[in-house]
């Protein structure tokens, strides 16, 4: 969701592609697939807005776009920047982070409700998902999932 951490990963060299656009990211994520093409790509925006999106696409089309998946949040500290919710922007979220903690927290665990509920859907159509020690799955059990 931070446009400075991403092009961090840009300069770094994590991510070959960025993206703001979800259809245009889903339209180049079906031409990488098409061409056996092996490409990061950086989407500027929530994950959760992604992974609903492979839901539709799958939903929709039959298509599973993704084969493998992981989550990058930094879980161990959702309610103090490592994790935003879906619901709001960036600067809005670290407003709300300051002015109402208590709300913050609502909106992350209801996002990571949604995060889960996407990723169980892929993985039930196939898709192979792991935390790779972020406690994505830890949170999302304590938000209820």
């Amino acid at each position: 969701v931070s446009r400075e951490a991403l092009e961090k990963r840009y300069k770094q060299g994590w991510v070959v592609e960025v993206e703001d656009d979800i259809d245009k990211l889903t339209r180049r994520i079906r031409l990488a697939r098409q061409n056996k093409e092996i490409v990061s790509i950086g989407y500027h925006g929530n994950v959760v807005d992604v992974w609903e999106r492979m839901v539709q696409e799958f939903e929709t089309n039959g298509e599973r776009l993704v084969d493998l998946g992981s989550d990058q949040t930094s879980c161990h500290n959702p309610f103090n920047g490592g994790y935003y919710p879906v619901q709001l922007t960036f600067h809005e979220a670290q407003q709300l982070m300051n002015d109402d903690p208590f709300r913050f927290k609502t909106l992350v665990q209801e996002s990571l409700r949604r995060h889960v509920e996407a990723v169980n859907k892929m993985s039930g159509a196939g898709m192979f998902f792991f935390d790779y020690g972020n406690a994505f799955l830890l949170e999302a059990d304590r938000a209820g999932k």
